[in-house]
């Protein structure tokens, strides 16, 4: 994991993900999952360059599944885009960068 990716658990997504005052994109996933592993430097490029503006975090839902069974996980990757303390969209998979790009600056109003 990155410097600017950090991670929400079970104890502490309220508080991490839910009460942020930036847009929040969670990343359910865990280690065994291959495309988990592949979207993880993705984020990792979204959180840095917009460090500030958004926050990413990463759940492993092996260890919180009290999370990801709330949330209705059913496959992963998936990344959830929190803004408010509210989900405005769901992507499930793998997916380009752009599109997780053109996710933030929406969110950005850019």
């Amino acid at each position: 994991m990155g410097d600017h990716v950090g991670k929400a658990t079970d104890a502490d997504f309220d508080e991490t993900v839910v009460k942020s005052d930036v847009p929040v994109l969670v990343d359910f996933w865990a280690p065994w999952c291959g495309p988990c592993r592949a979207v993880g430097p993705i984020l990792e490029d979204l959180a840095e360059q917009y460090a500030g503006k958004i926050k990413v975090v990463k759940v492993n839902v092996d260890e919180n599944q009290q999370v990801a069974g709330s949330m209705g996980i059913r496959s992963i990757p998936t990344v959830v885009l929190y803004n408010g303390g509210a989900v405005v969209e769901t992507m499930v998979g793998l997916r380009p960068k752009e599109q997780f790009v053109s996710l933030v600056e929406k969110v950005l109003g850019a």
